[in-house]
């Protein structure tokens, strides 16, 4: 018969070593780090398409403040003509609001507009600045057409 002291008793195996656990942590941390650089990509897809409906929300404020005052606001008068009576003449008669507010870019800044148009074939221009918030770059986003370069 064996006697069992206590140097000998039996090690419970249901524990996790610490490298086990290390391991599971470093895979975890690339699937997360994997998911975000796909992530990045979608958000910046979602703000492409917020520009899109953004500038034809606009547009659409546009035609109707156009076929209410039989002109479209002037370059001075900008885009808050379509939510406040523009103080700079001409002033349409009847005036009412066409937006309630303008909405901001992705990136917090103001659309930006120009009658008559320089680069869309609309009578407007209509953009924004991109990500960099520089004007005249490659990454602003407008009413007219992609260059291919993009």
């Amino acid at each position: 018969m064996k006697i069992r002291t206590p140097h000998h008793q039996h090690r419970s195996t249901a524990a996790f070593t610490l490298i086990e656990i290390v391991i599971t942590l470093t895979i975890i941390a690339i699937l997360a780090s994997g998911s975000i650089y796909l992530l990045k990509g979608q958000i910046d897809s979602a703000k492409d398409t917020r520009v899109d409906s953004d500038i034809q929300a606009i547009g659409l404020a546009l035609q109707s403040y156009e076929s209410r005052a039989l002109r479209m606001p002037t370059t001075e008068q900008g885009l808050m003509a379509l939510v406040e009576k523009p103080t700079i003449e001409p002033v349409p008669e009847n005036y009412r609001p066409f937006m309630e507010e303008l909405p901001k870019d992705p990136w917090g800044s103001p659309y930006k507009y120009r009658f008559p148009a320089q680069k869309s074939k609309k009578p407007y221009d209509l953009w924004t600045a991109g990500p960099d918030g520089a004007d005249g770059t490659d990454d602003d986003i407008g009413n007219w057409k992609k260059s291919a370069a993009k």
